[in-house]
């Protein structure tokens, strides 16, 4: 029985191994040649104008993987009957969906039915990154979309986890806790509303008192943004949550921490915790081993669950699913 199992855990590895195998960099040089240069154009335009842009792919692309694979299910628009991943409340702040909308409507002229839309978010991601100041590398493509989008999907982790709370999701992607402290590093771009820290300026955890590892003057600078009225997101203020260098990808943001500056509470809570406050220390001390890591981590996000091969599809429109094929009949002859 033990050999059973052990020779059935060596033939899913196997599986995962040649799943990954077939991403490969340069995966549209024949059939797309000028597919990534394409994407780029796209966010280089857009960055041009608004560099928040990279936080908001930063964030599509992680709640895209997260949920059921880098399979662009959160570009999937809802319909009437069905509710799709965008309408979960973890995904009701994401935007940047016309961004990629017209980076595929480029690639549909230059190359119809070839680059999925999934790709289209990872490199456009990594072209952001690059854009903001971050690493540049290099990603394998050839994911394929997947034909499932379901609101009922969506488990992300949320802003107020302890920092084992947190790796349990990021474990069952199977990133380590050194890949989850770097991926948490994207908030060096980017900013939380109100209602996902308020509670920590006043009354945390019901103590009707603010949170002691906050940084006094930010708490009280934070408090007058935000008071302690609830609204709807979209009238809800921000605060960016890396202070200093807010639309660069540094490693400013774990310095931050460490001067008990962390906006979110999972945040703070990396640089406290004893298994995570050594990582956030490297990282902090110096900008190198971050980027070497963020790479690294974003490729590793990139490769989670994809579809390749035949599996999935190539959608036309990043929206909606294609059309089902239509069905041929064969007349027989008398």
């Amino acid at each position: 029985m033990e050999k059973k199992i052990i020779a059935i855990f060596v033939v899913l590895c196997c599986m995962l191994n040649i799943t990954s195998a077939q991403l490969r960099v340069g995966f549209y040089s024949s059939s797309c040649p000028n597919a990534e240069t394409i994407v780029r154009q796209v966010v280089e335009k857009r960055f041009s104008k608004d560099r928040s842009i990279t936080a908001a792919l930063l964030r599509m692309h992680f709640h895209d993987c997260f949920v059921r694979g880098c399979d662009a299910s959160i570009l999937i628009d809802s319909t009437n009957s069905t509710s799709s991943e965008k309408d979960a409340g973890p995904n009701e702040t994401v935007r940047g969906y016309d961004l990629i909308d017209a980076a595929k409507a480029a690639l549909e002229a230059a190359c119809p039915s070839n680059v999925s839309c999934a790709d289209v978010i990872t490199l456009a991601t990594r072209d952001a990154v690059g854009l903001a100041g971050g690493p540049k590398y290099d990603v394998p493509t050839g994911r394929r979309d997947g034909l499932v989008s379901n609101v009922q999907d969506v488990n992300l982790p949320g802003p107020s986890l302890s920092v084992p709370g947190a790796f349990s999701f990021f474990q069952a992607k199977k990133f380590t806790l050194n890949d989850m402290v770097t991926l948490l590093g994207a908030h060096t771009v980017g900013v939380a509303h109100c209602t996902f820290f308020q509670d920590r300026l006043s009354n945390f955890q019901g103590t009707g008192k603010p949170d002691r590892t906050m940084d006094r003057a930010l708490a009280a600078r934070l408090f007058k943004l935000c008071g302690t009225q609830s609204r709807p997101l979209n009238k809800d203020p921000t605060a960016f949550l890396d202070q200093g260098t807010s639309f660069t990808v540094d490693n400013q943001f774990y310095n931050q921490t460490i001067f008990n500056k962390g906006i979110l509470q999972i945040d703070q809570e990396l640089a406290l915790d004893r298994s995570t406050a050594t990582i956030v220390k490297n990282f902090a001390s110096n900008r190198v081993p971050f980027g070497v890591n963020f790479a690294n981590a974003m490729i590793k996000l990139s490769k989670v669950d994809v579809l390749v091969g035949k599996a999935g599809e190539i959608r036309k429109n990043c929206r909606v699913f294609n059309p089902p094929p239509k069905k041929t009949t064969t007349r027989r002859g008398f």
